[in-house]
This record gives structure tokens, sequence and C-alpha cells, in this order.
């Protein structure tokens, strides 16, 4: 029985996508091509893989012990690429990476053009992606790298439930930055002046929204929370148009045009930790990763963040 390692790649990625479908996108095939692949491997093994009876594509005991085999051997694949780029000192090869906006526009786009200098056999791929939808993506092989940032406060991401088959690592530390219009008078000079101002608050579950949260807190008073922003380039626009206050990190200033003012730092405020979270391996993080995560590093230092611990 001769069994063909790209067709024992296709199987594995059907189990991780739960059909046919998901897997031709991240194995960047059609569907026909993927279906032809699976029939063909089926013939190899003289026995069906595939469980046709059911509307989504699920696997048979025979394809289930293949598809395991096909996950040792995809690490056996990055422990030779690891052993090859600590040989060479480059990485190669495709990486899908996914990242929030901002990060893609302030820290993505930066590390990915000092990449291609010290590793021009790269082949990034860019994602605009966050959430659950991109953690589901980064767990079943459409991503191989995501970027998120989460409050201070919280936990960080290997305690938050996501299970063993993740590992992270802090890119940096963005401090939060109350902003206000500059058209207000009397001007404000601290957050005790804001208390009766509106402001353009993120929703209560976010990092910013926890953030408002916290210094409202602290200077005992109950924010009155106008207009809702979720994108940082919406907030800014409603702080520039006079409508409110507002809590920004750090990275969403990099491009905020002159009209936009940001008290000095404000106590307790805290920050959003930006992190870079990958499929955990047996061997640690493949090179490609390695080369990511630092670049994005870079670029954060770059922008003055702060280097996360």
């Amino acid at each position: 029985m001769e069994l063909d390692p790209r067709r024992l790649r296709v199987l594995r990625a059907v189990a991780l996508r739960g059909g046919v479908v998901d897997a031709a996108k991240v194995l960047h095939l059609t569907p026909s091509a993927v279906s032809q692949h699976l029939a063909q491997l089926e013939r190899e093994v003289g026995q069906p893989l595939v469980d046709r009876s059911r509307r989504r594509a699920g696997l048979t005991p025979a394809g289930r012990l293949l598809a395991a085999r096909a996950e040792r051997i995809e690490q056996e694949l990055a422990e030779a690429r690891r052993e090859l780029a600590e040989l060479t000192g480059r990485s190669t090869g495709a990486v899908t990476v996914a990242a929030f906006s901002s990060a893609v526009c302030h820290l993505l786009v930066p590390a990915l053009d000092a990449l291609a200098r010290t590793h021009p056999g790269l082949e990034p791929r860019v994602v605009e992606a966050e959430g659950p939808q991109a953690l589901r993506e980064l767990r079943t092989g459409g991503l191989d790298l995501l970027v998120v940032e989460y409050d201070s406060d919280d936990p960080d991401p290997d305690e938050r439930g996501r299970g063993r088959d993740l590992a992270s690592a802090p890119v940096a530390d963005d401090e939060y930055r109350v902003i206000t219009p500059a058209e207000w008078s009397p001007a404000p000079r601290s957050v005790k002046d804001l208390a009766d101002r509106p402001w353009i608050a993120g929703p209560p579950d976010t990092a910013c929204g926890r953030a408002l949260a916290r210094i409202s807190t602290q200077y005992g008073f109950t924010p009155r929370r106008v207009h809702t922003g979720l994108e940082f380039p919406t907030v800014l626009a409603l702080v520039r148009a006079g409508l409110g206050a507002a809590v920004v990190p750090t990275l969403a200033l990099t491009d905020a045009p002159a009209d936009t003012v940001a008290l000095p730092t404000v106590p307790m405020a805290g920050h959003r930790r930006i992190a870079a979270v990958w499929r955990a391996g047996r061997s640690g993080p493949e090179p490609r990763t390695t080369a990511l995560v630092e670049a994005l590093r870079e670029a954060a230092l770059n922008l003055g963040l702060t280097p996360a611990p």
C-alpha cells in the first residue's frame, strides 16, 4: 500500500475543518480537487475514510486513524523546518497571520516589511480578523498566527480557557490615553474635569470599555456614555467632531491629526496587552512564528510601546 503524504494532508484538513469546502479554503484548492484527493486516498487504502451519510463530512474510524498519523507527519515536518531555520538563520514558506485593524496598520505592516529583508523566503498572508471566529480559524488551520489584545486586568490568553492546543507570547503593552476634543472650553486638565462631559465609550466587554469603567470608578463619577464606538477611526472621528471624550490605547493615536487632544497620562488607566497566539506544538513555535513575533515586538518598540515582560 502506497500512501501519498499530500493526500494525507488533505485528509487532515478535512478533519480539522469539518468538511470538504472549508478544507479547500485552507488548502487553496477547489472543493472538487479535495474530493478527488480523498477518493484516490480511499482507493489506495481500500476502504472508506469519509462518512458521506451526514450533511457535514465526518471521518470513519480508518479516516480518523490516518488523520492522526497525518498530524504526526505535520509535526515532523515542522521540526524539519525548525532545524533548517537554525542551520540557515532564515525561515521560509507560507504563513497566514490575522490581527485587529490597528495592529495590522501599525505593527504587522512594518513587521512584514522588515521580514522581507531578513527572511525573504517567507510568504505572508494577512487577514484582518479578531474574536471567537479568528480563534476558530487558528485552531482549525486557517491561520498560523493571531494577534490579539486584552485589558491589563484580564488574564492572559493561556488562562482564559483557550486550551492546551494554543500557546501565546506577549508583544507589547499599550498604555491607555484619555482624549478630548480640541475646541472644548474650558479645556479639561484632568479626568475630574470630564465627570459631566459626554463620552464615546467602547462596549463594556471591550478593553477600552473596561478601562473607562476603571477610570470613572477611581475618580468617583458615572460616565455619560452618549456614543458607542468599536473601531478607533470611528472613535477619533467622533472626538474630533466635539461629541465626547474617549479612552483609546496609544497605538490608536499613531496617525491621529493634531486636533485630537490627549490628556497627560492618567493614573490607574492601565494598558492593554498585545499578544501573539499560535497552535501549540510539541517542540515549541515554528521558526516562521518566532520570526513574526520578534518582528512584531521590534515594530512595537519602534513605535514607543512598552515592551511586555
